[in-house]
C-alpha cells in the first residue's frame, strides 16, 4: 500500500467518524413520551387532539372570563407561570397549553406549520367546550399563532394581548445550517443539549436568578424524544419572517388589544413594535424598559398588573 493510499484510508477513517460519531454521543432525549409516560404524570391534563395529544392546565372560577395564554418558539407553557396565577386571583378562567413539540404535548412527525398551530388551539377550544370568544394573549411566536387565529377565526376571540409577537423577524443565519437536511439532524445530535440550554435563554435577562429558574423548568422537556426535531421543522415549516400581510389584514378588524415589548429584546428585535403598531392601530403599545424577550416571565410584576386591568376593561 502506497504513501497515498494510507492518507486517503486515513482521512475517510476521520470522516466517518466525524459523520458517525454525534450519534454514539449521550443526549437529553432518552423517553418516548407516549400515554405510559402521561399516566404516570399525576394532576396533569391531557386531550387527544387531531393533531396530536395536548398537555393543558386550567386555573380560577369555572365561571370567570377566559383568557389562553399562548407560548413561545421554544419555551413551553411554563414561561406563564408568574402570570398565570395572578390572573386565575383575578377571577379569571385562565387556560395554557404546550404546543406541539414542546413541554409534555406531543412531537407528531409532520409539518410545524401555521396550519398545526392553528388547528391546535382551535380543537382545544372545542375539546374544553369553549364556544364564547375568549381573550388570547400570545408571546412571541405563540403571538403570531395569535395574529393566524385572530386571521382565521375571528369570532372566537374577544380581547388581544401580545408580547414581542414573531412574523416580521430576521431569522439568524444559522437557522439555515439546521433546517438543511442530514446537516440539521447533525449538528442537533452533536451540539443540540448544548444549543438549547445555552442559547434558547439568550435575550431573555441578565438577572442569575431569573436565568437559573428558567434554565430549570427548560431543562425538564429535554428528557422527552422529539423536542430538538420539532424545533428545527418549526424553524423549516412556520415562515416567521414573512406575515406583514396576515397583520394587515387583522388590523382591519375592530378590536381592543395591548402590545408589550422589552426595548432590550434580543430575539425579536424592538424597532419592530413600530410596524406592528402601523399595521394594528387598534394596539395600544407598552413599552418594557430593560426588559428582554420574555417579559411576562422577567418581568411579571411590572407587566402582569397592566394586564389585568386591560382584561378587565369593558
Amino acid at each position: 500500500m502506497t504513501l497515498l493510499s494510507i492518507v486517503l484510508w486515513c482521512m475517510l477513517a476521520m470522516l466517518a467518524a466525524l459523520a458517525i460519531g454525534p450519534w454514539l454521543l449521550p443526549t437529553r432525549e432518552r423517553v418516548d413520551l407516549n400515554d405510559a409516560v402521561r399516566a404516570r404524570l399525576s394532576r396533569k391534563c391531557f386531550a387527544r387532539l387531531s393533531g396530536g395529544v395536548t398537555h393543558f392546565e386550567w386555573a380560577g372560577p369555572e365561571h370567570g372570563p377566559k383568557v389562553v395564554l399562548v407560548h413561545g418558539f421554544s419555551s413551553p407553557f411554563f414561561i406563564w407561570d408568574r402570570n398565570f396565577d395572578a390572573l386565575a386571583r383575578a377571577a379569571f378562567r385562565v387556560l395554557r397549553y404546550d404546543l406541539f413539540g414542546r413541554g409534555l404535548s406531543e412531537r407528531p412527525h409532520r409539518r410545524y406549520d401555521e396550519d398545526l398551530f392553528d388547528r391546535q388551539l382551535l380543537d382545544l377550544l372545542d375539546s374544553q367546550g369553549i364556544t364564547e370568544p375568549v381573550d388570547l394573549v400570545g408571546l412571541s411566536m405563540g403571538g403570531a399563532i395569535t395574529v393566524h387565529f385572530l386571521d382565521r377565526h375571528p369570532d372566537r376571540v374577544a380581547k388581544v394581548a401580545l408580547f414581542a409577537p414573531a412574523g416580521m423577524m430576521r431569522l439568524p443565519g444559522s437557522s439555515r445550517l439546521l433546517t438543511t437536511p442530514g446537516l440539521g439532524a447533525w449538528i442537533l445530535r452533536a451540539f443540540g443539549d448544548r444549543l438549547v440550554m445555552d442559547q434558547m435563554p439568550r435575550g431573555l435577562t441578565d438577572d442569575p436568578e431569573t436565568l437559573e429558574a428558567f434554565r430549570a423548568a427548560y431543562a425538564d422537556q429535554l428528557q422527552y424524544k422529539g423536542y430538538k426535531r420539532a424545533l428545527v421543522r418549526t424553524m423549516r415549516d412556520y415562515d416567521l419572517g414573512h406575515m406583514d400581510a396576515v397583520y394587515q389584514r387583522v388590523g382591519r378588524q375592530q378590536r381592543k388589544g395591548l402590545l408589550f415589548w422589552g426595548d432590550r429584546d434580543g430575539i425579536v428585535e424592538y424597532a419592530l413594535h413600530e410596524r406592528v403598531c402601523a399595521y394594528m392601530p387598534w394596539l395600544e403599545f407598552v413599552p418594557v424598559p430593560g426588559g428582554g424577550h420574555a417579559v411576562p416571565y422577567e418581568d411579571a410584576d411590572a407587566v402582569t398588573p397592566r394586564l389585568i386591568a386591560f382584561l378587565r376593561e369593558g
